[in-house]
């Protein structure tokens, strides 16, 4: 079986993180699916998907580790080429990566007591964006 949902919602901008366990948990649910995997992709190239311990410590050390990684105000040709100042949220997706894909176990994903599965905005503006949920399994 297959099943696919979108999670959509607005961001605030560079350093915004939402916590998308809750929504991925009812997707899971309402796919019916009990065990299998569950793959979880931001749409769009300024925009990234991992896990983290979603409390305020490290809310605030994520965006500061990308700071250090990536820095916004350094000079990268994406800028050049387009104007649009966002070259290192490109870069900074393309460093965590905009999908992550876990086990299904009796109908929940496959996760430690204090991981959550969050979508972290690094584009320079306020986003609408879009969330693919895909579930496979039986």
């Amino acid at each position: 079986m297959v099943s696919s949902a979108i999670i959509e919602f607005r961001t605030q901008g560079d350093g915004d993180i939402i916590d998308l366990t809750e929504r991925l948990r009812a997707a899971i649910q309402q796919s019916g699916v009990h065990n299998g995997l569950v793959s979880v992709c931001a749409v769009g190239s300024t925009a990234a998907v991992t896990t983290i311990e979603f409390e305020p410590g490290l809310k605030a050390d994520l965006p500061t580790l990308m700071e250090k990684l990536v820095p916004a105000h350094a000079t990268y040709k994406h800028d050049a080429t387009w104007g649009d100042g966002n070259g290192y949220a490109h870069l900074r997706s393309a460093l965590i990566g905009t999908s992550y894909t876990t086990a299904v176990v009796d109908g929940e994903p496959e996760l430690g007591q204090w991981q959550q599965v969050v979508f972290l905005e690094f584009d320079n503006r306020p986003r609408s964006r879009r969330v693919r949920v895909q579930v496979v399994g039986e």
